[in-house]
């Protein structure tokens, strides 16, 4: 198993920018789009669960656009062979004082390409 393909790091970096402008415009159909099909998708929010595609998609069709910037810092996306890869950052919003943290597991999946199969965003108080 080769780490860090190219190849497939320049695939997934691609789609986690993607992602996070589908994210900033909120994009829904996109956001949704990203996410595995599935009822064992798991996303852990910062003050929110979606189990399962279905909590996803009545999740994102309820968030308003939002009223923030992200700044984001500290990107690291790696690849494990050609299907698997886990992209983690760090994120700094506009309206608070707090640091976020943002991680997606991501498979390249037979017949449908890359989906987000879990993801967790938090927020906390964080020094310099």
């Amino acid at each position: 198993m080769t780490i860090d393909e190219p190849g497939v790091l320049a695939e997934v970096t691609e789609l986690f920018h993607a992602y996070e402008r589908a994210l900033m415009t909120n994009d829904v159909a996109a956001l949704t789009g990203f996410f595995w099909d599935d009822a064992r998708l798991t996303r852990y929010g910062i003050a929110d669960r979606q189990l399962g595609i279905d909590e996803m998609r009545a999740f994102r069709a309820a968030t308003p656009a939002p009223d923030f910037t992200r700044e984001l810092e500290n990107l690291r996306i790696t690849t494990f062979g050609t299907d698997a890869a886990v992209a983690q950052v760090e994120f700094i919003r506009s309206d608070t004082p707090l640091r976020g943290f943002q991680t997606q597991s991501w498979m390249r999946l037979p017949g449908i390409g890359w989906r987000i199969v879990a993801a967790h965003v938090s927020m906390i108080p964080f020094g310099a």
